[in-house]
């Protein structure tokens, strides 16, 4: 497999560092090799953030994405500043709950209301990052999905491990319903 680079990006207090740092870890439970990164704003809330995953079967020579393959936005910001840069004919998942998306020509776009999807499944706003890496793993197939439900279930706080498992479900399904109806 060549190197998948994957961007996630948004606003902080989104969880997207967090979402990088569970898919590179289900990538390294795969048996491929990870690396991720990450940046954000000198504010903790509302200002830009972004993660960087990196998976590959062989090594890893540069940690930065520069094209991604993949990109997750979480934020219009992140949405004008980012999708310039992805890569042609790549993948772009946009939560249009905060997003009006607007994608090349060529572009695969997966266009779901993750933090509606979140607040429907969990009552939570909060679990939007862990919604939008199911619509990743489900979009992409990036990582097997018993390895990132394990790194979601190491990863999150104590006591919510079952409601991120149901906010990862539903990302997943999203990406099922949106290409079934595609298909219909």
């Amino acid at each position: 497999m060549k190197p998948l680079e994957i961007r996630l990006a948004g606003e902080g207090g989104q969880g997207l560092i967090l979402a990088g740092i569970i898919l590179a870890e289900a990538a390294v439970r795969d048996g491929r090799n990870a690396v991720q990164t990450q940046s954000y704003g000198p504010e903790s809330r509302g200002g830009a953030s972004k993660a960087e995953v990196i998976i590959s079967d062989d090594e890893i020579d540069y940690p930065k994405v520069n094209n991604p393959d993949v990109l997750l936005v979480m934020s219009q910001l992140a949405h004008d500043k980012y999708v310039p840069d992805l890569k042609r004919g790549g993948t772009l998942i946009v939560d249009t709950s905060n997003v009006t998306a607007c994608a090349p020509d060529g572009t695969k776009v997966f266009a779901l209301p993750v933090t509606d999807i979140a607040l429907k499944v969990t009552g939570k706003g909060i679990s939007a990052n862990i919604v939008a890496l199911g619509a990743l793993v489900g979009a992409t197939g990036a990582v097997e999905i018993e390895s990132v439900r394990m790194a979601v279930a190491d990863r999150v706080p104590k006591g919510t491990v079952d409601v991120n498992l149901r906010a990862l479900k539903a990302g997943m399904e999203a990406v099922e319903n949106e290409v079934g109806a595609r298909g219909a």
